[in-house]
C-alpha cells in the first residue's frame, strides 16, 4: 500500500510521520487562488481536492493525501504573507483576537474511485501583542511561508492563548480527521503504521521502528 503526501509543507510531513505511515512526498502545482463568493471551507475544500486530483492522474494507484490551511479573520482571508511587512500587518490585524483555521483535506486513490474530502476547523486566540513584539518575530523569519503569518508548532506558540478544536489542524494537517477519513477508506491505520508496537497476527506482538517519510521525490 502506497501513500503520497501531496505538499511540501514541512510541517504536513513531520505530521504524517509522526503517526508512523511511510511515504512519498510529491508536491502539486495547483494555484492558490480564492475565488469570488467561495467561503473558507469551500475553499480549502477545493483546493484539497485539486492538489489530490494533480497527483493522482500521474500515480492512480496510490493513496493521495491533499491538504490546504487559511486562516479567517472577520471576513478576511490570511494566508501566506507576500513579504515581511506583509507578514507584520497580519500579526498586527490577529493580534489579542480570536481568528479561524480551517483546513481541507482530501483522501483520493483514482484506481479504486475513492475520493473524500473533509475540513476541519479550530479557534486560536492570539495574545495582544505591540510593534516591538510584532517586528521582533517577523524577524526570526518564521512567519514568512505560515498562513495568517505564525507557527503554532514553533516561536509562535509562546504568543497563543488558546486553542479550541484540533492542534494539528492549526500546524496544518489535522490527524484526527485524517485517521477517520483512513478508517472510513478501509484502511487500517494501526497495522499500517511503524509506531511502537503493533499485532501482526493474533498472539504476536512485534516491535516496529517508525518508517516515516521515504526519500521525498518532486512532479
Amino acid at each position: 500500500m502506497r501513500f503520497i503526501l501531496a505538499s511540501q509543507s514541512p510541517r504536513r510531513r513531520e505530521l504524517l510521520a509522526s503517526i508512523g505511515l511511510a511515504f512519498d512526498v510529491m508536491p502539486s502545482d495547483v494555484p492558490e487562488v480564492h475565488q469570488p463568493g467561495e467561503s473558507p471551507e469551500e475553499y480549502v475544500a477545493r483546493l484539497s481536492r485539486d492538489k489530490a486530483a494533480a497527483v493522482a492522474a500521474k500515480h492512480d494507484d496510490a493513496w493521495i493525501i491533499a491538504a490546504d490551511t487559511t486562516v479567517l479573520l472577520g471576513d478576511e482571508l490570511l494566508e501566506k504573507p507576500a513579504d515581511d511587512a506583509d507578514a507584520r500587518r497580519m500579526l498586527a490585524t490577529i493580534a489579542g483576537k480570536t481568528h479561524i483555521v480551517y483546513s481541507g483535506v482530501t483522501l483520493q486513490n483514482a484506481a479504486r474511485g475513492w475520493r473524500d474530502t473533509r475540513v476541519a476547523e479550530s479557534e486560536v486566540r492570539m495574545l495582544p501583542l505591540d510593534e516591538h513584539d510584532i517586528a521582533w518575530y517577523v524577524s526570526t523569519g518564521e512567519p514568512r511561508d505560515k498562513a495568517g503569518a505564525y507557527a503554532v508548532q514553533g516561536i509562535g506558540a509562546m504568543f497563543i492563548d488558546s486553542i479550541h478544536g484540533s492542534y494539528t489542524n492549526v500546524v496544518g494537517l489535522p490527524l484526527a480527521l485524517l485517521f477517520q477519513m483512513l478508517r472510513r477508506a478501509g484502511i487500517d491505520v494501526l497495522r499500517v503504521s511503524g509506531v511502537g508496537r503493533r499485532v501482526s497476527e493474533p498472539g504476536n506482538l512485534t516491535n516496529s521502528p517508525t518508517p516515516g517519510p521515504r526519500r521525498p521525490t518532486h512532479d
